[in-house]
């Protein structure tokens, strides 16, 4: 502005100065061009004292308006023709100091909430590059933290999680699971979209394992259900047509109708195993607990078991104190014969078996030993799933379902104990332990 307003002097001065210069040159004529060089130095004196006039005077005109303080306006330090234009700018820069600082801290409460998120969110503009991102997302990919800027794709650069961003990019929901060294992760992409312009897209990733697991359990299970129903059912169908149709000798019908109840026990046991698993697995059934004697219901257990183990000539035994709980004694009778049904049918002809009852401070513990087969230790930790078998080829000639070991694991889960198995090639040691609780 000073410039502005020197040079429009400046200009002007000049003007009149060489205006007047000529006038007076051709006024005076020929005659007195001698007077010419007088006249041009008094003008350019004219001209250099109008330069410094016009620099003073700018400075003082403009001086107010620049010292002036745009964030807090002192209206009687400038004209009275500018008061108007500063009221204006003083209520504009309220507001705009306001909505700044509402934005600083929405976006503050969003980092909060985001970052205290289990699930990671991130916020990518249509050129894929990062706007925000929380702690979760990259801690959930296993990467390392992102800058705003930062291409989305630093957070994995495997080709599925690459097409389901690109889906997004191309303003498509796109969904799906990658599997990391932590675990299953599932990543939903979504595109955001204005009056159908893409302005960016916002991603989800979510920690699946846990589910991934339990659909896989679920899978397998209906497999093993399927074909465990299906192989007595088989048997069954099979050997009851050949004795409609006559096919059977009359001496041989006695064995055939035995086979038929032999399946048919194995059937109706499955069915019975898989009766109380999904006992076990109702959450909200409503617990009604007694007293149990362990020891006394070991010794009970036993005795059942005792015409199983006569025939393998494996040997009882029962040992420790009467120690009692509070419990459902039909799922605590569960634990304990599963368990002692498995250390006969997986013993060594003419091995042992022990039962031992036993306590320390607030425990109840029920350990079992056999001089079984063993269990290899890269099995041992999966024994407890449902029809999991360590060594299959050898588990399929010995009777049973499958699920007795995950009866026992869901069983003392329900009485809020643990399990735990320890194995060498002499044999295998299953301890419970449960806790106790006053009546």
């Amino acid at each position: 502005m000073i410039k502005k307003i020197f040079l429009s002097i400046f200009i002007s001065t000049a003007a009149a100065v060489t205006i007047v210069t000529i006038a007076a040159s051709a006024i005076i004529g020929e005659k007195s061009l001698e007077y010419v060089g007088f006249i041009i130095g008094a003008a350019a004196f004219v001209i250099a004292v109008s330069a410094a006039a016009a620099i003073i005077i700018a400075n003082k005109i403009v001086r107010p308006i620049k010292e002036l303080d745009l964030t807090q306006p002192q209206f009687s330090k400038t004209y009275p023709e500018l008061l108007p234009l500063l009221d204006i700018l003083k209520k504009q820069y309220g507001r705009a100091s306001r909505y700044r600082t509402e934005l600083t801290d929405s976006r503050e409460h969003f980092s909060i909430i985001t970052d205290n998120m289990k699930d990671g969110i991130v916020i990518a503009d249509p050129h894929t590059n990062v706007l925000s991102c929380n702690s979760a997302a990259y801690q959930l990919l296993g990467a390392e933290p992102l800058s705003e800027g930062q291409s989305i794709y630093s957070l994995s650069n495997g080709e599925p999680f690459r097409r389901c961003i690109q889906d997004a990019m191309g303003g498509l929901r796109s969904e799906i699971v990658i599997n990391t060294d932590n675990g299953d992760r599932k990543i939903i992409a979504s595109p955001a979209s204005i009056s159908g312009n893409l302005n960016g897209i916002v991603v989800f990733i979510m920690d699946v394992t846990e589910e991934q697991a339990l659909e896989k359990m679920r899978r397998e299970f209906t497999s093993n259900v399927s074909h465990e129903l299906k192989t007595p059912l088989t048997t069954i169908y099979g050997t009851a047509d050949m004795l409609a149709n006559g096919m059977v000798k009359a001496e041989n019908v006695a064995d055939f109708g035995g086979n038929i109840r032999r399946e048919a026990d194995r059937l109706l046991t499955l069915i019975n195993d898989i009766v109380s698993l999904s006992r076990l697995d109702e959450k909200d059934v409503p617990r009604q607990w007694e007293k149990v004697d362990l020891y006394s219901l070991a010794d009970e257990i036993i005795g059942r078991l005792s015409t199983a183990a006569a025939e393998k000539q494996v040997s009882a035994s029962l040992t420790g104190e009467t120690v009692s709980v509070m419990g459902d004694r039909t799922i605590l009778s569960e634990v304990i014969y599963n368990l002692c049904e498995n250390a006969i049918k997986y013993n060594k002809n003419g091995g042992s078996y022990t039962v031992k009852i036993s306590h320390k401070p607030m425990k109840a513990i029920i350990t079992v030993t056999d001089t079984g087969i063993g269990i290899p230790d890269e099995h041992i930790d999966r024994i407890f799933e449902r029809f999991y078998r360590a060594d299959k080829s050898r588990s399929r000639k010995i009777e049973g379902t499958g699920l007795g070991l995950s009866i026992v694991k869901h069983g003392v889960g329900y009485h809020n104990g643990t399990v735990h198995a320890e194995s060498t090639e002499n044999g295998t040691v299953f301890i419970v332990e449960l806790p106790v609780k006053n009546e």
